[in-house]
């Protein structure tokens, strides 16, 4: 037997419990709702009869003189008739009283029976049921209890009235509850046969039509689906001889178009798949390239000892638009580059590597760093068909005196801290990113370190950095994560804001290159 008969059988086998259950359930609520409404009806009818056939007027005189005539035993006689002629457990006359019920009427004729003037406690609930039916007209309504002395009934009660109209005593009809579920019981036994066979009947009947109709079928689209793979190989097609005139025929003829497309897919898949890796060994390659052109040898001057640096670039695709760079411009100065190119990936890799070279080259030439840029802008806009720009703060640190000459062409405010003090944003005045406007003129301000004062250098990639709420990184957080660790070294400050970065981003992709660049002064040594 196949894995889907047994599924399928298995299907049917719950299928009819599924049925079987839910109409026991439903056949069985319908079933006791309306069989104790028959018992309401019938009990009421017993009580009702009581309380029409008793003298309302001479239940005191019994209860005083405690004496039995003629007529009280008569009544006896038509309790004790239908009690024992009927599906009546109990069925009494008594009065109800503050704290107890007296009987006046007991139709059970075993030894012990309640007799006339009988004081009982009110069972559970009985109190409160006996003085709600000292009324005129009171609702119909079972009281189902459990009690140690008379077992689990149900009572059904009616008011006897006197001549004058006034309710003088309580006919009571007590129902056997398990003869009541017994009778359920046997009448659900015989409706769950009943289902089971007519269920029975029709789920065979209904797994035959489906093992022909279907199973049947789908086996054999399994077994073309099997042998497509090695066909693929054999050059042969397949071909399911399937002829039922629905779906399934229609699904064996796409089986036949779709082996036929996956041919051709395989063979065009192929050729993308050479073609991939063929850029990926590319970008490979120019990842590497563009990594070569960064300084990444740390320490960076182990001979210098008036200053330390260090810097990182994580960019968000496999090359980025994002850079750094420092480099001696004699042995007195030292520049400082932090740029973002617009765009990223290769081209903004191409962009960035030009940017780069010009930057050092003019820098190199002793320019003061709004010179440079000028200078950068100008021959950047002369062929710049693209329309790409690149933000760039640019400062030379005199390293004798602490002293930078900087101009920010667009890039992020630098984060200054001071030797005794805290990492704070310094605003410096922007002017348009490089390659903008070929006309440009830049500003350049001064920057004066003490020893132990650092500079923090970073792209956008840091503040705007987005969590999967959408949530940016911010600049207050940035300054945060540097003055939690404000005294520790340029390295250690760079790796925990990375890592505070990435904590923050968690599960969210990178969106942004992520560049930054730390520098501490120390002065002479």
């Amino acid at each position: 037997m196949s894995k889907i008969q047994k599924k399928m059988l298995r299907g049917v086998f719950i299928m009819s419990m599924l049925i079987l259950v839910l109409t026991a359930i439903n056949v069985g609520i319908q079933y006791y709702r309306e069989k104790m409404k028959s018992y309401t009806k019938l009990a009421f009818g017993y009580t009702k009869a009581a309380s029409e056939y008793i003298d309302g007027d001479k239940i005191a005189a019994y209860l005083e003189n405690l004496e039995e005539d003629d007529y009280y035993r008569g009544v006896k006689s038509f309790l004790r008739s239908f009690q024992a002629n009927t599906e009546i457990l109990y069925y009494y006359i008594y009065v109800p009283k503050e704290d107890y019920l007296v009987y006046v009427w007991d139709a059970d004729t075993y030894e012990g029976a309640c007799p006339l003037g009988y004081q009982e406690e009110y069972m559970k609930n009985g109190k409160k049921m006996s003085f709600s039916v000292m009324k005129k007209d009171p609702p119909e309504k079972l009281l189902i209890t459990k009690d140690d002395t008379y077992g689990f009934i149900a009572i059904a009660s009616s008011p006897i009235f006197n001549s004058k109209g006034e309710p003088v005593a309580i006919a009571a009809v007590d129902l056997s509850m398990p003869g009541i579920r017994h009778t359920l019981l046997i009448y659900l036994l015989a409706i769950i046969l009943s289902v089971f066979v007519v269920v029975s009947v029709g789920m065979s009947i209904f797994y035959l039509f489906i093992k022909r109709g279907i199973i049947k079928p789908v086996k054999q689209l399994g077994n073309a689906a099997k042998s497509m793979a090695s066909n693929m190989e054999s050059g042969e097609h397949i071909n399911p001889d399937i002829h039922t005139g629905d779906e399934l025929e229609e699904l064996s003829d796409c089986f036949v178009t779709m082996e036929k497309e996956l041919r051709e897919y395989i063979q065009e898949n192929s050729r993308i798949l050479s073609e991939k890796e063929r850029i990926s060994t590319e970008l490979n390659v120019a990842t590497q390239i563009q990594a070569d052109m960064l300084p990444q040898v740390f320490p960076a001057f182990p001979e210098r000892k008036e200053f330390d640096i260090y810097a990182s670039m994580t960019p968000a695709k496999e090359v980025g638009g994002d850079f750094y760079d420092f480099f001696f411009v004699d042995d007195d100065h030292l520049a400082i580059v932090m740029a973002d190119v617009s765009g990223k990936g290769v081209p903004a890799a191409l962009f960035m590597m030009m940017a780069k070279c010009q930057i050092q080259t003019y820098a190199l030439s002793r320019q003061s760093p709004k010179d440079v840029l000028e200078t950068v802008n100008k021959k950047i806009c002369e062929n710049n068909k693209e329309n790409m720009f690149v933000t760039v703060w640019l400062g030379i640190l005199e390293i004798s005196t602490g002293k930078i000459i900087a101009s920010n062409a667009g890039h992020e405010y630098p984060i200054i801290k001071n030797a005794y003090g805290d990492f704070t944003v310094l605003k410096d005045k922007h002017a348009f990113a490089v390659g903008g406007i070929d006309t440009m003129k830049y500003s350049e301000y001064e920057i004066q370190l003490e020893p132990g004062s650092k500079i923090f250098l970073y792209t956008d990639g840091v503040p705007e950095a987005t969590n999967s709420g959408n949530e940016l990184f911010e600049m207050e957080r940035t300054v945060g994560s540097l003055n939690e660790v404000k005294d520790s070294s340029p390295q250690e400050i760079v790796e925990h804001v990375g890592e505070a970065v990435r904590t923050f981003t968690s599960e969210a992709p990178q969106f942004d290159d992520v560049t930054m660049l730390c520098l501490e002064y120390k002065g002479k040594v």
